[in-house]
């Protein structure tokens, strides 16, 4: 039985097409290319994509794993708050391993704080309605694909006047993180595959500044195997014939101007911070989203005396080097070994969108088939 929207990006006579194709436009010549997504990292190497590429076209990854870029000491400030007296600390799962200077939000409730797990921020209203004698925390967290679900929110909180629930803000933005890595010394990338998701909110033509102020092709891309692989295509057709520009591969989902509504509650709601630090690329300008003064009873860091930690990586921990594309996950020291899904040191080893967590799941079977040396001595199995 075939599954429409599906099957029809996944069949193999097309997918052998859109790889020949690949080669034939990419002979002669190197082309590095950057995912931005974590979800096209988790796709290429769940379905093997690389495989399907010549050897001259790389894709590196970059910074689209929400999970990842939020830098220890905020994890450090979320286990501050869900330690704190009458607080019941809501979070999606996959931030409850992520590792700080002093252990996980699953540490800190082996160590009795009263941290939930949730599907929805709605589910952390739920809990506030549960629960009127206890403050509920949400911890937020993602892009601009997430940040008008926590809006939403928001406006219920307002509407039904719960006096017991605030938001731990941490949405980041993608487009000032596409800037610095563009801005990065030393970093050469000939085009990004596009983060769909994200557009699928603010739209296709904030991405403009790429082609416009840099010289570089973008195509906004969807996440099944055919997708990706015209993306690339898209990407070497436009290097080879020109002009560059924004090119919107998954106009099945994405409109120019994204979803006005969604962007509207934003905007209601939420306003950009000055400077925000980044996991690997340190502080950047307007970067995130913190909650605005209107919704002050609902803002977390307004509510409690949260600590504003600042923490270094551990000294063995590459997760930096890899959201900027400067190495790839089997590069880094203790990759398999040392750093598994099991015991991670690292963020992009816990998040399904990371892409540590995405070689180690799928890519090394790759790697090991191309006898990558240190990906085989990790013993990974």
């Amino acid at each position: 039985m075939s599954m429409r929207f599906v099957d029809e990006y996944r069949e193999p006579g097309g997918i052998a097409k859109l790889s020949a194709e690949i080669e034939r436009l990419a002979k002669g010549r190197q082309v590095k290319l950057m995912e931005v997504c974590g979800g096209h990292t988790h796709a290429i190497y769940k379905h093997g994509l690389q495989d399907l590429l010549p050897e001259n076209v790389e894709l590196v990854h970059g910074p689209g794993c929400p999970v990842c870029v939020i830098p220890m000491g905020r994890i450090d400030d979320a286990i501050a708050i869900a330690h704190m007296p009458g607080v019941i600390f809501a979070t999606y799962g996959d931030m409850m391993r992520v590792p700080s200077s002093t252990g996980s939000l699953i540490d800190a409730k082996a160590d009795g704080a009263d941290v939930r797990f949730i599907y929805s921020p709605l589910d952390a209203l739920t809990l506030a309605r549960k629960n009127p004698d206890r403050e509920v925390v949400f911890f937020a967290v993602g892009f601009e694909t997430t940040a008008p679900s926590t809006a939403a929110t928001l406006l219920r909180a307002r509407d039904e006047g719960l006096k017991n629930f605030s938001v731990f803000c941490n949405h980041v933005t993608i487009i000032p993180a596409i800037k610095a890595i563009l801005d990065s010394p030393g970093m050469s990338l000939d085009g990004f595959v596009g983060p769909g998701h994200v557009a699928t909110i603010i739209g296709v033509r904030p991405f403009d500044f790429i082609p416009r102020e840099y010289g570089l092709p973008i195509a906004i891309t969807g996440f099944e195997p055919s997708d990706i692989l015209q993306s690339v295509v898209m990407l070497l057709r436009q290097l080879t014939d020109g002009p560059v520009r924004v090119e919107n591969q998954y106009a099945r989902v994405v409109r120019d101007d994204g979803n006005r509504r969604a962007l509207e509650i934003l905007a209601e709601t939420m306003q950009l911070r000055p400077f925000f630090e980044w996991r690997g690329l340190g502080f950047i300008s307007q970067s995130a989203l913190a909650i605005r003064p209107e919704f002050a009873q609902f803002d977390a860091e307004a509510r409690f005396a949260v600590p504003n930690v600042r923490v270094t990586d551990p000294k063995a921990c590459q997760c930096g080097e890899v959201l900027k594309g400067a190495i790839k996950p089997w590069q880094c020291k203790v990759f398999g070994n040392a750093c598994t899904p099991e015991t991670p040191i690292g963020s992009c080893m816990v998040s399904p969108e990371g892409a540590c967590a995405a070689y180690y799941n799928y890519g090394r079977y790759s790697l090991m088939r191309r006898g990558v040396a240190s990906v085989q001595a990790a013993g990974v199995p």
